[in-house]
């Protein structure tokens, strides 16, 4: 007995289970191929090149900071750090990956940071008010994504630190000049306080002459204090005290996270989400008359990893600079002139007296002097029967009652000295005009250094009509100033005392920018 054909809706069961079949070992095998073999390498960088390319880019922005950069530069420069530090933390696992496969998300972040860059590059090739404020803007962006990148995993981000600047040191022994040693103070010739071109003018030359022609700017000069050894200052910088806050910097079981500045280390005095550090002042390198950038280290250890992030400071330096004051000072001379009037006729018939009066008001900006005028009698004539005869005259010529105040008045007076001899008197006055002539005189300071611990006071001259400040912060800063007193200087406080009379300077370390 042979068993009959299959039936055709069973044929057709079996085709449709024996396509499902190949359907999914076709669709397994493109999922080993897509996801079971290395990525096949983008055409741009790695990430890891893209981190080592924003580090660089990094160090190379700080290292073209001038004096105005490291003061007013100085939170875009640490954004810039805190934000490429924090890439490095999440991204150096996927060193090897291309860059430009990585979602859109997480490029948002590296944009940030170019524009951050690019922000601070302008600024430093066209310094002004322009080009930081858009550095300020671009600050605030990459601190937005600073902030939301933090929150997304565990890894260790830093969000803020202090301080800014590091204070000037306390010990002055480096600025004082035991008596007798060879130390002339340097003269004023050598500082330049010559503005770069867009400053601002004046009729006023600087205090200080400028080199001559072909000789490189110098270092400014400073006046040094002189002490005997009993009097060397005896301070000790107390520690700068630097405190870290951020997300995941520390855990319960590890070694708690070290920083390094220069040759010293210290562990962190840990506290939620915060780290506090007592460094030495010593530990910041320091010079003399420049501000300078300090790099920490801030090493934080995680199971197996460990993460670095740089801590940027200003480090302030023992000399805050110098200063010139420059006062246009009016006061007034006394000027003098004769003046004659001109001569005044008065006739008289035979047997009468005529009286003639005049008044004169001085040339416009002048007055009489009356203790120096007099009057003149010209001529006296007189007539008797046609007869020319002077002694028939007894007129005279007098001083008269002025009408307007700081007038001359005279009269002239024809007086026969018989009732039938007619007359004719001439006179005139002759007086000394005098006025107060203003003259301007230029009163300089000289160049003054700044003193961290002292105020600098310089008198307003009695009938100052206008004064110039010209100020040398850092031996890199330049500003001038004219009449009104200039706010918002970094590290420097200048007002008028209570009456008016004396400037105050007083460089002050507390007195750190708004930005």
């Amino acid at each position: 007995m042979t068993a009959g054909p299959i039936p055709t809706k069973d044929r057709k069961r079996l085709r449709t289970i024996g396509v499902l079949l190949l359907m999914l070992c076709v669709a397994g095998a493109a999922l080993f191929v897509a996801f079971g073999r290395p990525e096949a390498p983008g055409i741009g960088a790695t990430v890891g090149e893209k981190l080592a390319t924003l580090k660089a880019e990094r160090a190379s922005l700080q290292a073209r900071a001038d004096g105005e950069a490291r003061i007013g530069l100085l939170e875009a420069f640490r954004a810039a750090g805190l934000l490429t530090d924090a890439l490095a933390a999440r991204y150096e696992p996927d060193a090897e990956r291309a860059f430009d496969r990585l979602p859109a998300g997480r490029l948002q972040p590296f944009g940030e940071l170019d524009r951050l860059n690019a922000a601070i590059k302008d600024a430093l090739d066209r310094p002004g008010d322009g080009a930081r404020g858009a550095a300020r803007k671009a600050v605030g962006q990459a601190m937005t994504q600073l902030e939301r990148i933090a929150g997304l995993d565990d890894a260790p981000s830093v969000l803020a630190y202090s301080p800014r600047f590091v204070p000037p040191r306390r010990a002055t022994g480096e600025l004082t000049l035991t008596p007798g040693t060879s130390g002339a103070t340097p003269p004023e010739v050598a500082l330049r306080l010559d503005m770069p071109p867009g400053g601002a003018g004046g009729a006023m030359a600087p205090s200080s002459a400028t080199p001559p022609s072909g000789m490189p700017p110098t270092a400014m000069p400073t006046v040094p204090r002189y002490a005997p050894d009993f009097a060397a200052s005896g301070d000790d910088d107390p520690a700068v005290e630097i405190e870290v806050a951020g997300v995941f910097l520390a855990s319960g079981s590890g070694p708690p996270p070290v920083l390094a500045i220069g040759t010293w280390r210290g562990d962190a005095a840990v506290t939620p989400e915060r780290l506090r550090f007592a460094v030495p002042r010593s530990a910041f390198a320091n010079d003399a008359a420049r501000t300078t950038f300090a790099s920490g280290s801030l090493i934080v250890r995680r199971g197996s990893r460990t993460t670095t992030f740089q801590l940027l400071f200003t480090v302030l330096p023992d000399r805050p600079g110098s200063f010139a004051l420059d006062q246009r000072v009016r006061t007034t001379e006394l000027e003098s002139n004769t003046l004659v009037s001109p001569e005044i006729l008065s006739r008289a018939p035979p047997g009468e007296t005529r009286t003639v009066r005049r008044c004169f008001d001085p040339p416009q900006g002048w007055r009489f002097d009356k203790e120096r005028s007099r009057v003149v009698i010209v001529e006296r004539l007189g007539w008797l029967d046609d007869i020319a005869d002077p002694t028939m005259n007894a007129g005279s010529v007098e001083f008269a009652p002025e009408e307007v105040p700081g007038q001359i008045c005279i009269a002239v007076l024809a007086r026969p000295a018989s009732k039938t001899a007619r007359t004719a008197t001439i006179g005139r006055f002759e007086a000394t005009l005098v006025r107060d002539r203003p003259v301007d005189k230029i009163q300089k300071s000289g160049v003054r250094a700044l003193d961290w611990r002292e105020p600098a006071r310089m008198p307003i001259e009695p009938g100052m009509v206008e004064w110039k400040l010209y100020v040398r912060l850092f031996d890199e800063i330049v500003r001038e100033f004219d009449q009104a007193v200039p706010t918002g200087l970094p590290f420097l406080r200048v007002e008028l005392d209570a009456d008016g009379k004396i400037l105050v300077l007083q460089a002050d370390p507390t007195a750190e920018p708004v930005y």
